[in-house]
């Protein structure tokens, strides 16, 4: 019997548990209003601030529906506000918030924390062939999408 390739189960049952163990962290930190996938969006808005839901929702892979209901919960618990483009009104930008702000320095060091148990036992060149291996599989399956 041929052996099958297990990239995807193994992907898959990576993400399932880091999940856990990332809301775990999060909760032992304080930060029990975000949850993992909306530190996704956080995570983003970080890098750049102000960007149109239909970038967010690129940047996030999540669909429009589905950010659209995690920004509803993140604008009332007080981490983003929805605010009209000086330049087109009819586009609507994502902005951080103050409290936001706070957050952010925490919410690091929790990731570090995770990045840190991700790669126990990992040479630098392993961790970056590792990262390179991860962004071809995520290329292959964008084109598909």
């Amino acid at each position: 019997m041929k052996t099958l390739r297990q990239g995807g189960f193994l992907i898959a049952k990576i993400h399932h548990l880091s999940s856990r163990i990332f809301a775990r962290i999060l909760k032992k930190a304080g930060i029990d209003e975000i949850n993992p996938a909306q530190g996704r969006i956080l995570f983003v808005l970080w890098k750049k601030d102000e960007i149109p839901i239909g970038e967010l929702a690129k940047e996030t892979r999540l669909s429009k529906s589905t950010l659209t209901s995690m920004l509803d919960r993140l604008e009332r618990t007080g981490y983003v506000v929805r605010v009209p483009s000086r330049e087109d009104r009819r586009i609507i930008l994502i902005k951080r918030t103050e409290k936001d702000k706070h957050l952010e320095d925490k919410y690091i060091q929790v990731s570090n924390e995770m990045t840190r148990l991700f790669y126990h036992g990992f040479t630098s060149k392993e961790i970056d062939d590792f990262e390179n291996y991860l962004r071809r599989l995520l290329a292959n399956l964008i084109k598909n999408t």
